[in-house]
C-alpha cells in the first residue's frame, strides 16, 4: 500500500537509469514529471505504451514535462529496450521495488494460470513543486499517453 495521495508532496527518490546514471526526482524541480510504471521491458503492451509516450514526447517537452518510464528490469534490459525503440526519455530500474512500493503499484496477479506479483500499469503526474496532481491505475494502453497529455494541459490551464 502507499501513503501517497493527490495534492500531497511526493517523497524524493533516486533510481539508476538505462544509461547507468542516477535519476532523482528532486533534480526535476521546476518541471512536470510524467512517471509511468510498466511491468516488463520488451513485452507487447509495454512496447506499445512506451512508443505512445515516445511519439508524444515533443509535445510533453513543449509543456515543460519530463516523461520517465520505470520498471523492475535492470539497467541493461532497459538500455536494450530504449535503444531498440529510440525512446528519448530515461527508463528507471527499480529492482528492489522501493519506488514501486512508494506508489503502491505492486499487485498480486495471475499469469499463465499461476499467481505472481508484478507491477500494475500506472502513471503519475507530478507538478514542478513535486506534488502529486493526477494518477492513473490499472491503465489500458490504448489512448493512455494522449489522456495524460490532455490532463497535463488541463492542469496547466487551472
Amino acid at each position: 500500500m502507499t501513503d501517497l495521495s493527490l495534492n500531497q508532496p511526493v517523497p524524493d527518490f533516486e533510481r539508476p537509469t538505462d544509461t547507468g546514471e542516477n535519476w532523482r526526482l528532486a533534480d526535476q524541480q521546476g518541471r512536470w514529471v510524467v512517471l509511468y510504471f510498466f511491468p516488463k521491458a520488451s513485452t507487447p503492451g509495454c512496447t506499445v505504451e512506451s512508443e505512445a509516450f515516445r511519439d508524444l514526447d515533443p509535445r510533453f517537452n513543449a509543456m515543460n514535462a519530463q516523461v520517465v518510464g520505470i520498471s523492475r528490469d535492470g539497467p541493461k534490459a532497459l538500455a536494450n529496450f530504449r535503444a531498440k525503440h529510440d525512446f528519448p526519455f530515461p527508463l528507471l530500474s527499480d529492482k528492489d521495488e522501493s519506488v514501486c512500493n512508494l506508489f503502491g503499484v505492486m499487485k498480486d496477479k495471475v499469469m499463465f494460470g499461476k499467481p505472481a506479483r508484478g507491477i500494475e500499469r500506472s502513471t503519475f503526474l507530478i507538478d514542478p513543486e513535486g506534488t502529486l496532481r493526477e494518477e492513473w491505475r490499472k491503465v489500458s494502453v490504448e489512448g493512455h499517453a494522449e489522456a495524460v497529455l490532455n490532463a497535463l494541459a488541463e492542469k496547466q490551464k487551472a
